[in-house]
């Protein structure tokens, strides 16, 4: 008896161990970066705990990168497959010439998703009113600060030497710089840091930077593209989970969306993450299509351009590749 009890416990040990195997073998992991954590990218985290990913058979890894530079660092040292960041660091890559260069495949936000916070309450506010003051305006050459620049001087009607244009301080570190540092009169935050923010008594939010500047191809995602090569039907497969998270969030109605990012802002109230959202759908924040048009992808360039770190320009056809996303929409 006890040689028989031994023997069917090393069965069910071996077929389990079938099981676990089969079952890792149908899951696809993807390491995917994230430039910042925010409700601007709310149609990724709906994707991820609606559950469209693992019903797809794909495991996402979800990595905090912390600016798009640091992102498109770990694209290029292959510590992660797929990085959610701004274009311009993809465009930065075609212009330097590198040899397994990132590609964009699929467009997630179609606005600057920043919100320019004061000091002060300020009703009727103008872009002008920068004048002589100093704001934090993010990392330099990065499409927050060139977006912004974009803003003052064209709704603004300002040069950036008749501000304190300061974009010395890092990205994800900005909020803390504004909150210590009172010489500070603005900053930009996103949602729902600038809530958070202004619901703690901080501060004041007195314009959307998305709604001044238009349309702009602000956040894609890119990966290599020796990895696009190997990977096109993964890829394929995660785009179109992001583009339910989307379709989920135009169906239905604030508080519902807010329930299901819950999860992914634990420490937010779901009142405040509604509110969120409602600020974005306001401003059209989110693409209507994965597929970047050459003619924003041109205008990222132009702005880019006029801030003056961008020494050449990227080929459309080499840097963005539609395919996957067209497909998609039949």
């Amino acid at each position: 008896m006890k040689k028989i009890a031994i023997l069917l416990s090393m069965t069910l040990c071996l077929c389990s161990l079938c099981f676990v195997g089969c079952s890792n073998k149908n899951v696809n992991k993807i390491r995917l970066s994230e430039v910042a954590h925010s409700i601007f990218y709310a149609p990724l985290y709906v994707a991820i705990n609606n559950g469209y990913f693992s019903d797809e058979g794909i495991e996402i890894e979800l990595i905090y990168g912390g600016g798009a530079d640091k992102v498109m660092t770990a694209i290029a040292s292959k510590s992660v497959d797929i990085g959610l960041m701004g274009p311009e660091a993809t465009i930065y890559c075609h212009v330097e010439g590198q040899r397994d260069y990132p590609v964009i495949f699929g467009q997630l936000t179609q606005r600057d998703g920043s919100f320019l916070v004061s000091r002060k309450e300020e009703k009727d506010f103008e872009w002008s009113d920068l004048k002589d003051k100093h704001i934090l305006a993010g990392r330099k050459g990065g499409v927050p600060a060139m977006t912004l620049q974009y803003v003052v001087e064209n709704k603004g009607g300002l040069k950036l030497d008749e501000l304190d244009f300061d974009t010395d301080v890092a990205f994800d570190m900005m909020v803390g710089a504004f909150e210590g540092d009172k010489s500070i009169d603005y900053c930009t935050m996103f949602e729902p840091t600038a809530s958070d923010f202004v619901k703690a008594g901080k501060g004041y939010i007195v314009a959307s930077v998305g709604e001044a500047s238009g349309d702009v191809p602000y956040t894609a995602f890119s990966a290599s593209k020796s990895y696009l090569g190997e990977n096109r039907e993964l890829v394929k497969k995660f785009l179109s989970c992001v583009m339910k998270g989307y379709e989920y969030i135009k169906n239905n109605d604030s508080m519902t969306v807010a329930a299901a990012l819950k999860s992914s802002f634990a420490e937010t109230d779901e009142e405040l993450i509604a509110a969120s959202m409602e600020s974005y759908l306001k401003i059209d924040a989110w693409c209507h299509t994965p597929v970047m048009s050459e003619q924003s992808f041109n205008k990222l360039q132009d702005i880019m351009e006029n801030s003056g770190n961008l020494s050449g320009r990227a080929d459309y056809s080499m840097a963005v590749d539609n395919s996957i996303a067209k497909e998609l929409l039949g």
